[in-house]
């Protein structure tokens, strides 16, 4: 689908989406506990899906009506089991060890560049501790054996992902473990999600400097959740107010976990004057790395240069995000320049408007649809459809605070 957005001011309420970030490992807390569980204000989003379809082929009994999962846990966990996850890089991350916990024989199967994203932390720790891959750099895979307690090491600089993986199945095996980190830990907020997620579901971690201790035997507790709003998808809304939008943002949770509140803290900076002047900005991307391409469009507009740094794992998300802004902002007459990490963003006060692809990621259509709204003439994005990954009425929320779409 293709779409056409003539610039508007945005004005109106909106609801934040569930997180997607909690919504998994509530869903994946639940399909480990003993007895029955319900995780409220989901959203059919392909990812969340994915993790539902994936935990049903472990052997949970879900029940899911598109808002809420009624989970029954596993009991008897499936022998073999076929895990398609889509795109999500969390569902495969999250599960490769989670189904090695429960001693699943599994098939990963993914879509878009999901067969090409790494998983090299696991293939280095987990076949130390009885995980077998019939791996060839892509998908489909397999992995089976059943793993062991004992001291996993892995580096924490290349996703948090695999450290919430980890953390997900250690719990579940007979001895103690320790999850030791071989290299600093970026993007600290989701693992610290993780841990907040396992405490509602009755599992204990214990963090010790940069390491962590898992106890072993311990059983996960039924209960009944409520998934949060999202930070990283209110970001757009964000960054359209301080654009100068008038957009009232429900559903955030003030004390959240999520890293990507940040963004309230780097709005509320980037404004100088009541004109509506803009100052430039430099933010280290380290934790909140889907900040990025919003951030990219709010630098656009700011009076100066601005820099976004230590963003490099972008390269390898749903697209090279990094060279996806560039090339979308400087395709409306941005001044955007790359580097192995990061961005510079000169300030251009105003794009004139053109054609954008999506380059199949939900975020990059999101980000550029704040920036149509500061447009001299109409922005059209092509594959529109793929915000749909994450955040599937976007568009009909972006119309109903005053955004003019038109399919072409």
């Amino acid at each position: 689908m293709d779409i056409k957005i003539t610039p508007a001011k945005l004005s109106g309420r909106v609801t934040a989406p569930p997180s997607k970030s909690v919504a998994h490992r509530m869903l994946i807390c639940a399909a480990l506990s003993e007895g029955e569980s319900t995780v409220r204000n989901l959203f059919p989003s392909k990812d969340i899906t994915a993790t539902i379809a994936c935990l049903s082929a472990l052997g949970a009994e879900i029940e899911y009506d598109g808002r809420t999962a009624l989970v029954r846990g596993i009991k008897n966990a499936s022998r073999r089991a076929r895990l398609d996850c889509n795109e999500s890089g969390s569902t495969l991350r999250f599960l490769i060890p989670v189904s090695c916990a429960l001693g699943t024989i599994s098939e990963f199967t993914g879509a878009g560049r999901l067969p090409e994203r790494p998983i090299t932390p696991y293939l280095e720790c987990l076949p130390k501790h009885g995980a077998l891959f019939d791996y060839k750099n892509t998908m489909p895979f397999t992995v089976s054996g059943k793993l062991s307690a004992g001291v996993y090491e892995i580096g924490g600089d290349i996703s948090s992902q695999f450290i919430t993986g980890l953390l997900l199945a250690l719990p579940m095996l007979d001895g103690d473990s320790e999850l030791r980190l071989t290299t600093p830990l970026q993007s600290k907020p989701y693992v610290d999600i993780t841990i907040g997620a396992l405490e509602q579901f009755g599992v204990k971690i214990t963090q010790n400097g940069n390491d962590y201790m898992v106890k072993g035997g311990q059983k996960f507790t039924p209960c009944d959740v409520t998934v949060e709003g999202d930070y990283s998808q209110a970001a757009f809304f964000e960054v359209a107010n301080a654009l100068g939008a008038d957009i009232e943002i429900q559903g955030l949770l003030e004390n959240s976990y999520q890293g990507d509140k940040k963004i309230i803290e780097i709005c509320q900076k980037v404004l100088y004057n009541n004109n509506g002047g803009l100052k430039p900005f430099s933010v280290d991307a380290a934790d909140i790395p889907d900040l990025v391409p919003v951030l990219a469009v709010l630098g656009s507009f700011c009076e100066g240069t601005s820099y976004i740094t230590n963003a490099a794992r972008l390269r390898i998300k749903e697209s090279d995000r990094l060279h996806a802004m560039a090339v979308s902002l400087n395709s409306l007459g941005g001044r955007v320049r790359e580097f192995d990490d990061g961005l510079e963003i000169e300030g251009v006060g105003k794009l004139s408007g053109g054609v954008v692809p999506d380059f199949n990621d939900h975020r990059i259509p999101m980000a550029m649809s704040v920036a149509a709204m500061k447009s001299e003439g109409d922005v059209i994005i092509c594959g529109a459809q793929s915000v749909s990954k994450s955040y599937p009425d976007y568009w009909e929320v972006y119309k109903s605070i005053g955004g003019i779409i038109s399919e072409v």
